[in-house]
């Protein structure tokens, strides 16, 4: 699939694209890009512009300053949806790209159409406890100064469950060891000190919360909590996947998708 690029606020953002109709705006978690989405981007596409991007840090996105935080992100992200120019997409995002959804509905409440959280936390200071968050971003930022095979041994066991086939896991840990130390580092210290609690009783948009059950990092506690505090949101609980869904159970999370944003455009 050929790049696209965008220059968002000087940064270049890469990106790919496929399919024709609403726009669908695919947000990666803090560990890999947009090769996340590669079933998505495929699957998808008969009935969505679908388009997945590298975060500023990751993938074949320009690194942003390491002072960059949700807020910025967010405002990139909406700078990019703007950029475009194919009006308001439904929002997926997976774990830091759910906190990124949410810090965007904050910041440009005009711009989702809808919203898929998966794996999502409210921040890691919205949705854990403090020590919690401490010991992930003391950890993060350890990893970001290792060699890359000590990252993806690190944290890739958290991202599946135990049951992942190894042809599955060994696929994600490719993009995993390709990660910006720098960039990182930026979403690392944006997801640990956001808290996006006070955003989720204000969101007025259909908004799906897909979650697995196998989920060490975003647990189903996180997923209650989010649940309890958006309104009319609809909670899926996929059996036996972990933190990944998207890779994991694709088939299933595209189910999921289409079915929901079909009955939300109805």
């Amino acid at each position: 699939m050929p790049l696209e690029q965008l220059e968002i606020g000087g940064l270049r953002i890469a990106y790919e694209r496929a399919g024709e109709g609403p726009l669908l705006v695919l947000l990666h978690g803090f560990v890999g890009d947009s090769r996340t989405w590669r079933h998505q981007i495929e699957g998808l596409s008969d009935a969505f512009t679908v388009v997945a991007w590298d975060a500023p840090g990751s993938g074949r996105s320009d690194d942003p300053p390491e002072s960059f935080r949700m807020p910025d992100y967010a405002d990139a992200l909406a700078g990019f949806v703007d950029a475009l120019h194919q009006g308001r997409p439904h929002v997926v995002g997976l774990s830091f790209g759910g906190a990124l959804a949410l810090e965007l509905y904050r910041r440009h409440p005009t711009i989702p159409r809808t919203l898929v959280l998966a794996g999502a936390y409210a921040g890691w200071a919205g949705s854990l406890p403090p020590e919690v968050v401490a010991q992930r971003l003391q950890s993060s930022l350890q990893l970001a100064d290792l060699p890359p095979d000590r990252l993806v041994s690190t944290l890739l066991p958290t991202m599946f469950s135990a049951s992942v086939s190894a042809e599955t896991a060994a696929g994600f840990a490719i993009s995993m060891a390709e990660f910006h130390p720098a960039g990182f580092r930026a979403m690392a210290r944006s997801v640990a000190e956001a808290d996006l609690r006070d955003v989720l009783p204000i969101i007025t948009v259909p908004t799906l919360l897909l979650y697995g059950d196998q989920d060490v990092r975003a647990s189903l506690a996180v997923a209650a909590e989010i649940h309890a505090a958006v309104p009319s949101s609809r909670l899926v609980v996929l059996p036996g996947v972990g933190h990944v869904s998207s890779v994991e159970a694709a088939e299933r999370f595209d189910a999921e998708v289409r079915a929901f944003l079909r009955s939300a455009q109805d």
